[in-house]
């Protein structure tokens, strides 16, 4: 596992494709908070974080899971490291920590640049919106990987990457949830409180309010662990053509 992960690693840190899109992204994101710079007030640092951040899900994860799951599908990379003797656990197992770990970095550094940006067109940046902005950061890499989790299942069960990709963007710009949304409120209103969007919003509000948030938590521990024992019972499931 620890080769895999080593390799793969290598491989995202020498994607030229990688650092120009954040790059892309981190300009256009400093372009777009100079043009509204004009209206600043004291609560826009979080409140912008708030509102911007929620694109992350879609414009930066879309983008890691791309390239860390359906990557190998574009280059029958999978049929090789079963080939070699891999087991389909291990990879289901060493993509998420993959993105987890590249998650991290991205919305650790996220954060970082927010408050750059801001400091430089005149904010005041206290401790406290620091804090702020981090827990919203973290809010929505939970939401990363909760997905990725789940469209794992897409990627080891159909092993096709638009499919895949599609499932992950449908739920990371909330469609998907939407529907599902709709239809508990209609039959089950009670089962909305296991929805991810719930769960990471009751999470960052325990951050908020340093209150524990032990049941969002464990919730959010057993969506991702379901998320991807299905995910590997697709994959040994799945005949993979030699």
């Amino acid at each position: 596992m620890l080769k895999l992960l080593s390799a793969e690693l290598y491989r995202l840190l020498h994607k030229k494709s990688m650092y120009i899109y954040f790059g892309a992204l981190a300009a256009g994101y400093f372009i777009i908070t100079f043009i509204r710079s004009g209206g600043f007030k004291e609560e826009s640092v979080v409140n912008d974080a708030m509102t911007m951040f929620s694109l992350l899900p879609a414009l930066a994860g879309g983008f890691l899971f791309a390239a860390i799951y359906t990557d190998d599908l574009s280059s029958k990379k999978l049929i090789t490291l079963v080939g070699y003797g891999v087991s389909k656990a291990t990879i289901v197992i060493t993509k998420f920590v993959l993105i987890a770990l590249l998650g991290v970095i991205v919305f650790g550094i996220t954060p970082l640049y927010h408050c750059a940006v801001y400091t430089v067109l005149g904010q005041t940046i206290t401790v406290d919106m620091t804090a702020m902005i981090y827990a919203v950061s973290l809010k929505n890499l939970l939401v990363v990987l909760a997905y990725a989790a789940l469209s794992a299942i897409v990627v080891y069960g159909l092993q096709r990457a638009t499919f895949a990709i599609v499932t992950y963007l449908l739920l990371a710009f909330g469609v998907i949830g939407g529907l599902v949304s709709v239809a508990l409120n209609t039959f089950a209103p009670n089962l909305t409180e296991y929805l991810m969007s719930d769960i990471s919003d009751k999470i960052l509000l325990s951050l908020i309010t340093n209150s524990p948030p032990a049941m969002p938590l464990i919730r959010y521990i057993v969506y991702v662990l379901i998320s991807l024992a299905l995910s590997a019972v697709a994959f040994y499931r799945k005949e993979m053509e030699f």
